[in-house]
C-alpha cells in the first residue's frame, strides 16, 4: 500500500473502498489536502471544487455501505478545464471564458458521474488546448512536479502534473496533436489517446474537431483501462462517435504479448532525438522483446509532412470553431459602438497571443486563393500519412517510439520560438492525423531525473492490445519514481 491515501492507484483504492478499509470521504480529504499543500507552487488547477467533492464523497460512501457501488465509486478525479461540468466554470484556460458556467455535463463527465467518481476540480491547460507546455494559459503556467523550473508539457499539463503530484488518483485530458501523451511523458505518468470516435466529444469545447479526442491520464495502464471503460462508447449527441461495442479493457490486461509484432519506425529514431531519450526507449523495446514481442522495422515515409499538415488543418478548424467568441452570446464582452468594434475589442482582450496566432494561420489557409495551395494540400498529406500507418500495420501489430524527442524543457525556453515549440510534438501529431490510438508510458529517467516516455501506437480500436502491452511492460520491473520537487 502507498504511504498516503492520495498516493494510491485507482486499482488499489477500489479494493480498499469496497473492503471498507478506507472511506471515500477520507480519500477525498487526502487529495484535497495534497492540493492545498502543493498548489501554490504547482498551479495544476484553475478551479478546485471542495464542497462539490465532499458531497460526492459522502454519496459514494452511502453507495459503498449499501454494497451497490459503481466501478469508480469514491475515486477522486480531476478534469481538464475544456470539459463542461454543470454549475462549474469552464474557462478553457482563456480569459475570454473566465466567468462562463455551463448548464450541462459533457458526456464523459456524465459517464464518470454515473460511475461514482468524485470531481476534485478543473485543471490548467494551454488556452483552448493550443500549446505544448501549459505556458499559454490565461491563468499562469503549470510547473513540472519533477523540476519546478520546467514545463509539464501541454496542453493537458495541469491534468498530468496533478496525477504525477498525487493531487488526484487520475484525470481526464484531451489530445489534438499529442496533448495527453506529451505531458504524460514529461510528468512520468500513463496517458492514453483513444481512437478518434471511441469517446464522445459532446461537451468538449472544440479546438480542431477532426482531431480532438478525450482520454485518461493515470498512474498505471490498469487505471487507464478502468477510466477508458467508463467513458467510451456510442453517444447520440456526437454524430462522429462510434457505435462499436466497448470491450472489457480490464479483463484484456491479463493476456500475454508473446508473438506481438512490434514495429520500430526508422523515421522516429533519426536526428533530433536526445540520446538519453533514445537509449531509454530502445531499452523499453528490448524489455518488451524479452517478453516475447517480435521487433520489426517499419517505415512511415510521410512523417516529415505531419507537422506542416497538422498546423494547417488544426488552425483552419480552430479559426472556424473560435469564431463563436464574439462578445455577444457569452464570454468577455468589451464596450463598443458597433458590432465590428465589439468583435475586435472582445477578442483582443480575451484571446492570448498563441490563440490569435493560430486563428490567423487558419483564416489565411482557408482564404480565397490559398485554400487549394494550403488546406487542401494538407488534407492530401493527411491521407498519405494514414496510408503509411495502414501499410505498416500489415507488417506489425503495434508501433513503438518515443513520445517526445526530449524530456521536459525549461520554462520560457521555447516561448519566443513557436516553430521550435511546435516541433515538440513531432512524434505524436501523425497519430492524430491518422485517427489512431496511442499509449504513453514512463520508461525511465534521464541524467537529471526527468521522466522519459515510451509511445505505443496501434491500429484503430486496438486500445485493448495497447493497454495489455503497457500493463505487461509495467510488470517487467520498471518502477515509477514519485517526484521529489514538491
Amino acid at each position: 500500500m502507498a504511504n498516503a491515501l492520495n498516493d494510491l492507484t485507482i486499482t488499489e483504492a477500489r479494493r480498499l473502498l469496497v473492503e471498507r478499509k478506507i472511506s471515500a470521504v477520507e480519500l477525498t480529504k487526502a487529495c484535497l489536502a495534497r492540493i492545498a499543500a502543493t498548489e501554490p507552487r504547482l498551479n495544476a488547477f484553475i478551479t478546485v471544487c471542495e464542497k462539490e467533492a465532499a458531497l460526492q464523497a459522502e454519496d459514494a460512501d452511502r453507495c459503498l455501505s449499501a454494497g451497490d457501488a459503481p466501478p469508480l465509486c469514491g475515486i477522486p478525479i480531476a478534469l481538464k478545464d475544456i470539459l463542461t461540468v454543470r454549475g462549474v466554470r469552464a474557462t478553457c484556460g482563456s480569459r475570454i471564458l473566465e466567468n462562463f458556467v455551463p448548464p450541462y455535463d459533457a458526456t464523459v463527465v456524465a459517464r464518470l458521474r454515473s460511475a461514482g467518481a468524485v470531481f476534485l476540480g478543473k485543471t490548467n491547460l494551454d488556452e483552448f488546448a493550443m500549446g505544448s507546455s501549459t505556458e499559454n494559459s490565461g491563468f499562469g503556467p503549470t510547473l513540472n512536479p519533477y523540476d519546478l523550473r520546467r514545463v509539464p508539457g501541454g496542453s493537458s499539463g495541469g491534468s498530468a502534473a496533478a496525477v504525477a503530484a498525487d493531487q488526484c488518483l487520475a484525470a481526464l485530458g484531451t489530445d489534438t496533436g499529442g496533448s495527453i501523451r506529451q505531458p504524460a511523458a514529461f510528468c512520468g505518468v500513463v496517458g492514453l489517446k483513444p481512437t478518434y470516435s471511441r469517446v464522445s466529444r459532446y461537451g468538449v469545447v472544440a479546438y480542431a474537431s477532426s482531431l480532438d479526442q478525450v482520454g485518461p491520464l493515470a498512474k498505471s495502464a490498469a487505471d487507464a483501462a478502468l477510466l477508458l471503460a467508463a467513458i467510451a462508447g456510442a453517444d447520440p449527441r456526437d454524430a462522429t462517435c462510434s457505435a462499436r461495442p466497448v470491450p472489457d479493457y480490464t479483463a484484456g490486461l491479463a493476456g500475454e504479448i508473446a508473438g506481438v509484432r512490434l514495429g520500430v519506425p526508422r523515421e522516429y529514431f533519426g536526428e533530433g532525438i536526445d540520446p538519453e531519450v533514445r537509449a531509454r526507449v530502445e531499452a523499453a523495446i528490448k524489455a518488451l522483446t524479452a517478453m516475447g514481442a517480435k521487433p520489426v522495422e517499419v517505415s512511415l515515409p510521410h512523417t516529415r509532412y505531419a507537422i506542416a499538415a497538422y498546423y494547417l488543418i488544426a488552425t483552419a478548424e480552430a479559426s472556424a470553431n473560435l469564431a463563436r467568441y464574439d462578445g455577444v452570446r457569452y464570454g468577455v464582452r468589451a464596450g463598443a459602438d458597433n458590432h465590428l468594434d465589439l468583435y475586435r475589442r472582445s477578442r483582443s482582450r480575451g484571446f492570448g497571443a498563441e490563440v490569435k496566432r493560430r486563428i490567423m494561420l487558419g483564416t489565411f489557409a482557408l482564404s480565397a486563393g490559398y485554400y487549394d495551395a494550403y488546406y487542401l494540400k494538407a488534407q492530401k498529406a493527411r491521407t498519405l500519412i494514414r496510408r503509411d500507418f495502414l501499410d505498416a500495420f500489415e507488417r506489425c501489430d503495434l508501433i513503438a517510439a518515443a513520445v517526445s524527442p526530449t524530456t521536459a524543457f525549461g520554462l520560457g525556453e521555447k516561448t519566443s520560438d513557436p516553430l521550435t515549440m511546435y516541433l515538440s510534438d513531432v512524434f505524436t501529431i501523425a497519430v492524430n492525423l491518422g485517427g489512431l490510438p496511442a499509449l504513453a508510458l514512463p520508461c525511465g529517467y534521464d541524467g537529471r531525473g526527468l521522466p522519459v516516455g515510451l509511445q505505443l501506437i496501434g491500429p484503430a480500436f486496438s486500445e485493448e492490445l495497447l493497454l495489455r502491452a503497457g500493463h505487461a511492460y509495467e510488470r517487467c520491473g520498471f518502477s515509477r519514481r514519485r517526484p521529489a520537487a514538491l
